[in-house]
């Protein structure tokens, strides 16, 4: 059995179809897009996993830092002390 259709029934029809498929393509280039992103996002995910890797691994040992500046203030202290005695020997540095 076939249905004729009217000059309007038909214009209409056209529309709807040319319609769906400007929304499928409008929808294949917005999932597109969003794969795109997607796959941008996850590879920066693991760049800033491994920098905080990185910094956890940098940061491990801050327990040393205390130790460490007391034996520099020594030193500089030591230092100070031979700069003063030498100033006194060496008639550089009043008393």
């Amino acid at each position: 059995m076939v249905i004729a259709l009217t000059s309007n029934q038909h214009h209409l029809w056209s529309i709807t179809l040319w319609a769906g498929v400007v929304v499928l393509i409008a929808v294949v280039a917005l999932l597109s897009g969003l794969i795109a992103l997607v796959m941008i996002i996850d590879r920066r995910v693991v760049d800033v996993r491994d920098t905080l890797k990185a910094a956890a691994a940098n940061t491990a040992n801050t327990s040393l830092i205390a130790p460490t500046a007391d034996g520099v203030d020594a030193v500089l202290a030591e230092g100070l002390q031979h700069h003063l005695f030498l100033g006194r020997v060496l008639g550089k540095v009043r008393t």
